[in-house]
Order: C-alpha cells, then sequence, then structure tokens
C-alpha cells in the first residue's frame, strides 16, 4: 500500500510540531511516513487570492487532511480554517490532532469546521498518528477516536 497523501494544516505559532513530523519522517527508528504535500517553500506575497490558488493546488494532490490543534487553531479562520474547508470539499479524510496530548476532541481548542463532521482525534505522538493517516475512514457525522485498545497495541502505556 501506497503512503497517505496528506497536506498538514496549522498555525503558523505551531510549525515546530509540523517540522517534528518531518523529523519522525526522517528518523529510523520511528515507524511513521505519508507523502507530504505541503508548499515546498514559502510564498513571499501579500496576495491572499495568490496564496490560496498555490495551497489550493497542494491540497488537491493530497486525499488526507490532518490539523495540528493548538492553543490558537480555532481563530485562525484565513487559512487554517479554509484549507479544512477545501478538504471537506474533497472528501478527504480529516484527522485532528490534539498538541496538548488529548486522545478526542477538545471544544476548547477544535476550530468548529472539523466538528461533528466524521474526523478522528488523536494526540500528537507518531505511532498513533500514523496508524489514522493509514487506517481511518471518514464517517458521516460524530467526533471519533481510538479506544484504549488500540494504543496499547502500538505500544502506549494507557
Amino acid at each position: 500500500m501506497g503512503l497517505p497523501r496528506t497536506f498538514i494544516g496549522f498555525s503558523s505559532t505551531d510549525i515546530h510540531y509540523y517540522r517534528l513530523m518531518l523529523a519522525w519522517k526522517k528518523n529510523e527508528h520511528i515507524d511513521f511516513d505519508f507523502t507530504d504535500c505541503q508548499l515546498s517553500k514559502e510564498i513571499r506575497s501579500d496576495d491572499e487570492a495568490y496564496i490560496k490558488q498555490k495551497v489550493r493546488s497542494r491540497i488537491k494532490m493530497a486525499g488526507k487532511y490532518a490539523m495540528l490543534i493548538g492553543q490558537d487553531t480555532r481563530y485562525k479562520y484565513k487559512y487554517v480554517r479554509w484549507e479544512a474547508e477545501v478538504a471537506l470539499e474533497k472528501n478527504y479524510t480529516i484527522i485532528g490532532i490534539n498538541l496538548a496530548g488529548s486522545m478526542r476532541m477538545v471544544k476548547e481548542t477544535c476550530p468548529p469546521v472539523i466538528r461533528d463532521i466524521g474526523a478522528i482525534f488523536v494526540p500528537f505522538s507518531p505511532q498513533i498518528v500514523a496508524y489514522a493517516l493509514e487506517n481511518y475512514q471518514m464517517h458521516e457525522d460524530g467526533n471519533y477516536y481510538y479506544k484504549n485498545h488500540i494504543y496499547r497495541q502500538l505500544g502506549y502505556d494507557v
């Protein structure tokens, strides 16, 4: 099976978490990989329509959308919410990755755009994120999470 083609959405304040995911990919001792559909370099423009056009073309390359959910993510409307809306238009699988470590959707931090839509929520950790990227398929509604036995299977102490 090929690697999941994934676009990662995140607040600019959480870019270090995205970079850590890239480090997971390079670390031979961590079983984590995906085909990253991010832009290869920063767009140097203030033209919102141009930026969205470039980002949309990258989102179209994916089949899954993962959102890193930090403390300010729910307030990021201009791009983060818009990226999730594009992924929803395309009927992509949505994975919410909680940077604070919760295994479930957290209303206080989760952007409304990915609530109650059939997405799954996992903590920021390579094994469970990889598992969700490879195994989760969207449901029609609700907020989903993996039960403790899945975490135990993956080596977590729950």
